[in-house]
């Protein structure tokens, strides 16, 4: 007898998006505290759906000016991704990571999805977070977008 196989099918409807900013004790990363009924309280960088006739980078950007005010970011690909399965729905969510660099004196500037947030160091915010697979995420970003350069090819050019 032969069955028939299915797969599980990927989705790619968001982005995540780690601000990262340069102060004098070291490199900060930007979490912000939800105040949304979807994960209400939990701290998290940000995130957002891609919305039509968008390219994945340029939903970071409105992400991050939406959610934070920032407007003047260096933003990069991080050739990393953040996923989940949906039992629910049976589907794979992936959304790619983009990593921006924003000036120390810049004010965030909280829309209504966000109760509050903070600019930890790498360490803290890796304790902070709490949905799986963010930690992950920081200590990829720490490894490759602190403790290293970014590659050039990985900027995008806007």
């Amino acid at each position: 007898m032969n069955r028939v196989q299915h797969e599980v099918p990927l989705r790619c409807k968001g982005v995540a998006v780690v601000l990262l900013k340069n102060t004098p004790c070291g490199y900060k990363v930007l979490l912000l505290k939800r105040a949304t009924s979807v994960l209400r309280d939990i701290w998290c960088y940000i995130g957002g759906g891609i919305e039509e006739g968008e390219k994945a980078w340029e939903t970071a950007l409105r992400e991050i000016r939406e959610e934070t005010g920032i407007t003047n970011v260096s933003l990069f690909t991080s050739n990393k991704f953040d996923q989940f399965y949906s039992a629910k729905e049976n589907y794979i969510y992936v959304a790619p990571v983009f990593v921006g660099y924003v000036d120390d004196d810049q004010e965030v500037i909280l829309n209504n999805e966000h109760s509050d947030y903070e600019w930890l160091t790498f360490t803290e915010a890796i304790e902070r977070v709490s949905i799986p697979g963010n930690d992950d995420v920081l200590t990829f970003i720490e490894k490759h977008f602190v403790r290293n350069s970014p590659m050039e090819f990985l900027r995008i050019g806007m």
